[in-house]
């Protein structure tokens, strides 16, 4: 009984007819839009023409990014009814043919090697799993992987589930036969950006030449030609993000180009529109400048940082401490530049004196709105340094509304040397939890915030400077 119904239901099967397909390649594409943003995410507009019969249909759009997010996919544009849509990304391999040929009918092409006459033998797949398992007549042969195969396979045809290329299909409905053009709008992971800066800094430190430059990634699986490419900056929230792969191999391009990267507001976020079209080819990576400006007003200092629990305790001195180099720089109009910048890596060079540019040092910077201040550090100074000692320490507790409340005094010596054959001026900066005063000090002290004091120290081409000061801090245990 369940044999005569399993053959009824392969014979209905057979019955039913294929349905009409309409194949879409990139020779149909009438225009392409990309939005990236920042965490290995875009948006594509690929924009083609097309035409579909009356009834009902499949529309195969081909070259979509082999990592789109299928359940995003939007077509507009279109005047007939979409029923379902899949996602065909079994790609057409040497091995995946073979796989999927497994139980069909191939034929076997080998070599005499004696006499270099060929045979033809037909044979059929019966496994590729670890190797290849035909049958050839009444025998089977076992063999190695596709490369170690002696010989050729023939396939008569490639199997239905197999593609060559990413492929977004979609079964389609219309009341009579159509052309236009349509928008597929769609999410894919495997394209990224980042922004990358490089500045000069002039022979005063008090000015900067800087170019910014824009790294496109394309890791998607699939090449997109003459696109017209936007990029995000800021944090969009995503449910699940889109995990991208690490590519085998990148090629670089790189252009450079007079026009303008067009900036604008978009909601919470920074749009950046490159000036013309740019082509990104599958595993390459492509740079394109997008901000120069010439002359921007820098500050360089150098610093040495406490930390907070040297007043609540009683320590040993902690060394000879590097000073820290730092250079700032205001983001506005008044200091040359004035432009939203999105985050990414500042590079900074300095000319020697033969002319030649050397690396100072690099730093990351975050996504900087105009009129906020950028902080880039630079690396250890070689010729600063300070060395601290705690002269004294005492700590006793009170009662204050029910609370116990501790108060800790403590004084420290602060000696700033200095190795270079000319003065420098060093900040040091003290954070200092609870409530806290300073009751003696050698030279006046900035209050910088609730937790934080600042002093700034003179030191001599060659020489040294002391810095003393004692504070009481209270708080509860």
């Amino acid at each position: 009984m369940k044999l005569r119904v399993l053959i009824s239901f392969l014979c209905l099967a057979v019955a039913v007819p294929a349905l009409a397909e309409t194949t879409v390649t990139l020779d149909d594409q009438t225009d392409l839009g990309i939005t990236i943003y920042n965490d290995n995410l875009a948006l594509v507009r690929d924009s083609r023409k097309i035409s579909v019969p009356a009834g009902r249909s499949t529309l195969s759009i081909l070259d979509v990014s082999a990592q789109i997010r299928a359940e995003t996919a939007l077509l507009e544009g279109n005047s007939f009814e979409v029923l379902e849509q899949n996602f065909d990304f079994d790609l057409l391999t040497p091995h995946k043919l073979l796989e999927k040929a497994v139980g069909q009918t191939v034929r076997l092409y080998r070599e005499n090697p004696a006499t270099g006459a060929e045979t033809v033998e037909t044979a059929t797949i019966l496994s590729t799993t670890g190797g290849t398992v035909l049958q050839i007549g009444d025998r089977i042969e076992v063999m190695g992987p596709l490369a170690s195969i002696p010989g050729r396979i023939v396939f008569d045809k490639i199997p239905d589930n197999l593609r060559a290329k990413p492929t977004l299909s979609m079964v389609v409905l219309s009341d009579k036969p159509r052309d236009q053009t349509v928008t597929l709008n769609y999410l894919t992971g495997g394209l990224g950006w980042k922004a990358d800066y490089v500045a000069y800094l002039n022979d005063d430190e008090d000015e900067i030449s800087l170019q910014g430059w824009v790294t496109l990634t394309n890791n998607s699986g699939t090449t997109f030609n003459d696109a017209d490419i936007q990029l995000v900056a800021g944090q969009v929230n995503q449910v699940t993000k889109s995990v991208g792969y690490a590519p085998q191999s990148l090629r670089m391009a790189s252009v450079e180009s007079d026009r303008v990267v067009q900036e604008e507001q978009l909601g919470e976020y920074h749009l950046y529109t490159l000036p013309h079209e740019t082509s990104l080819a599958n595993n390459q990576t492509k740079q394109i400048s997008f901000i120069k400006a010439p002359k921007v007003s820098v500050r360089t200092f150098l610093q040495i940082k406490g930390q907070r629990w040297y007043y609540t305790r009683q320590f040993v001195g902690d060394g000879v401490v590097k000073a820290l180099s730092y250079l700032t720089l205001k983001n506005e109009n008044s200091a040359g530049l004035g432009k939203p910048l999105p985050k990414g890596i500042m590079r900074l060079y300095k000319a020697d004196s033969r002319g030649t540019a050397q690396f100072l040092g690099e730093d990351r910077i975050d996504h900087t709105a105009t009129g906020e201040e950028i902080r880039l550090l630079m690396g250890e100074s070689f010729d600063v340094s300070a060395k601290r000692k705690q002269t004294s320490y005492s700590s006793s507790t009170r009662v204050v509304e029910g609370a116990k409340l501790t108060d800790y005094r403590s004084s420290y010596e602060i000696v700033v040397n200095n190795g270079k054959g000319e003065g420098v001026q060093v900040r040091i900066v003290e954070p200092i939890y609870g409530n806290w005063k300073v009751t003696r000090e050698s030279q006046p002290h900035q209050k910088k915030d609730a937790f934080t004091a600042v002093w700034v120290v003179d030191v001599p081409a060659k020489g040294k400077t002391v810095l003393t000061y004692s504070v009481l801090t209270s708080a509860t245990r």
